[in-house]
């Protein structure tokens, strides 16, 4: 890791609280501090992306100063980091909130599908900000230290709720939970990415209302058509 960069997480242990004591006026300065340029950040990556994306707008935005931006996440690149990190983490805690039902294993799927359906479609920047780190081939996210912890938790749901289905007899043995979790996150994101290009091509309006519950309907019906016998 480059030594100008902050390390994903560095910036949240600076003036914090230590466990078991409630923060300080300063620390709890500290972090709104910090939660103000993570938003500020988010807006601002989301509109103009990475290279676009300027520290002055940033610090402007939040109300703080460029020096704060580096004092907490050592670079440009490390607030950036930061910023994806704290996408993953809020889909993370979001999807965690799910209250599934193993025994129903077809409900709880479908819950899944419809969550993460309508978790792109109120949080735009997820599918703009995840756009923009793919056209610079995922180098920034790759210098991140808990990237790949943030897969874990969506994998095992979906490992749970195809166990359980696959010891009812409604789905079948063997599955994988991550090509799974891709065909889900694939048929909700391509739509949801592409539909303004994709209403120019078929010249239909594929962002309205019908459109977009005609789409969910037939990607549920091909992700259980995927996992049944």
């Amino acid at each position: 890791m480059k030594t100008d960069i902050a390390p994903p997480g560095r910036s949240a242990l600076r003036g914090l609280a230590k466990p078991g004591r409630k923060p300080g006026v300063r620390e709890r300065a500290a972090q709104e501090t910090q939660d103000a340029i993570l938003r500020a950040a988010t807006r601002i990556f989301a509109k103009h992306g990475f290279s676009g994306g300027r520290v002055e707008q940033i610090s402007k935005a939040a109300k703080s100063h460029d020096r704060m931006i580096y004092y907490y996440f050592g670079s440009k690149e490390g607030l950036y980091i930061a910023v994806l990190e704290n996408l993953y983490r809020r889909f993370n805690e979001a999807e965690a909130a799910l209250k599934l039902n193993a025994d129903a294993p077809e409900q709880a799927l479908v819950a899944v599908i419809g969550f993460i359906w309508t978790y792109y479609q109120r949080n735009p920047e997820f599918i703009t900000l995840l756009n923009d780190e793919n056209l610079h081939r995922g180098k920034h996210i790759a210098k991140s230290l808990r990237a790949h912890d943030y897969s874990s938790p969506a994998t095992r749901i979906l490992d749970t709720v195809l166990a359980s289905g696959a010891a009812q007899g409604v789905f079948r043995a063997g599955v994988s939970a991550r090509d799974l979790y891709l065909m889900i996150a694939s048929l909700n994101y391509f739509y949801l990415s592409n539909r303004h290009t994709l209403s120019a091509f078929f010249g239909d309006k594929l962002d309205s209302s019908q459109a977009l519950q005609d789409w969910h309907a037939f990607a549920v019906d091909a992700v259980l058509r995927t996992v049944k016998p």
